[in-house]
């Protein structure tokens, strides 16, 4: 079991919680995850390592609550001890010297880009990073990202903060002006869709983070399966980073939908019986 060291609301249903996980926290690089179960007989969920500690033996999660596991865990507290924390898990990010890199990132999928950011600025490159949520307030990371970014441009949709529009907006106004020589974006699958529609436009090598539904996280039950280039792929052991230009946003998509239904009725169940209690 691992306990939850801090928990912070970082907005109304995105919390930060640094966890336990001393031999997690010792072998995370950037890109890797956890798959995460607040109970027994809870579902698992796979999250991104956002940051890690390895003097204080703890590593940061960003959790949204899009339903009833993330319910679950973003209802426990400070001292509580989620039942399991399994990790790291998939590949590492790449991360080499190859000159300008345009990171964007859409909503809580700021937090798998932070450490990314963070390697490729200590690499050497220049980094000039995108950051893009619907409101000011959902805006995360802003303070650690300007920290590692040559430029950090705030792009939200109502233009509470920053800029007005989306995230591709703010990416063109970048690769309109200088040689970008390398992309990755992460965040929601259609805000990753278009951003690689964007960076094909103006043939830059381009990595996503995939957030694929998962479920044990080592390639044996195919939940993530993906197809990249005209193959099959498995997210969890494959990646979870591709080449952008080679993924099947609209199959992804459908696939992220699937269960939308079943996710909804667990929610609903979940709300009932906290009111019955």
């Amino acid at each position: 079991m691992n306990k939850i060291i801090k928990k912070e609301h970082l907005s109304g249903n995105v919390v930060r919680m640094e966890i336990e996980a001393p031999r997690i926290a010792a072998g995370r690089k950037a890109g890797h995850f956890v798959i995460v179960r607040p109970a027994n007989g809870n579902e698992r969920v796979p999250l991104t390592i956002a940051e890690s500690n390895i003097a204080t033996g703890t590593i940061t999660l960003i959790v949204q609550q899009v339903g009833c596991t993330s319910a679950k865990l973003i209802a426990m507290q400070e001292g509580d001890y989620v039942h399991d924390v399994v990790g790291p898990l998939g590949n590492a990010t790449h991360i080499e010297k190859t000159g300008t890199v345009l990171c964007a990132g859409g909503g809580v999928g700021v937090a798998p880009l932070y450490p990314i950011v963070q390697a490729l600025k200590q690499a050497g490159n220049k980094v000039i990073t995108v950051l893009a949520a619907r409101t000011a307030e959902l805006v995360i990371y802003e303070e650690g990202m300007a920290a590692y970014s040559d430029e950090l441009i705030v792009v939200t949709n109502d233009g509470s903060r920053g800029i007005k529009g989306l995230v591709t907006e703010g990416m063109e106004t970048v690769i309109q002006r200088e040689k970008i020589d390398q992309c990755v974006v992460v965040g929601p699958a259609i805000m990753m869709k278009f951003a690689s529609l964007l960076t094909q436009k103006y043939n830059i090598p381009t990595l996503a983070s995939l957030n694929t539904i998962m479920v044990d996280g080592t390639g044996m039950c195919g939940a993530c399966r993906c197809t990249v280039g005209g193959q099959t792929k498995f997210v969890c052991v494959d990646g979870p980073e591709f080449d952008a230009h080679q993924v099947d946003f609209d199959e992804m998509l459908q696939r992220l939908s699937a269960y939308k239904e079943e996710e909804t009725a667990a929610y609903q169940q979940y709300l009932a019986h906290l009111n019955n209690q």
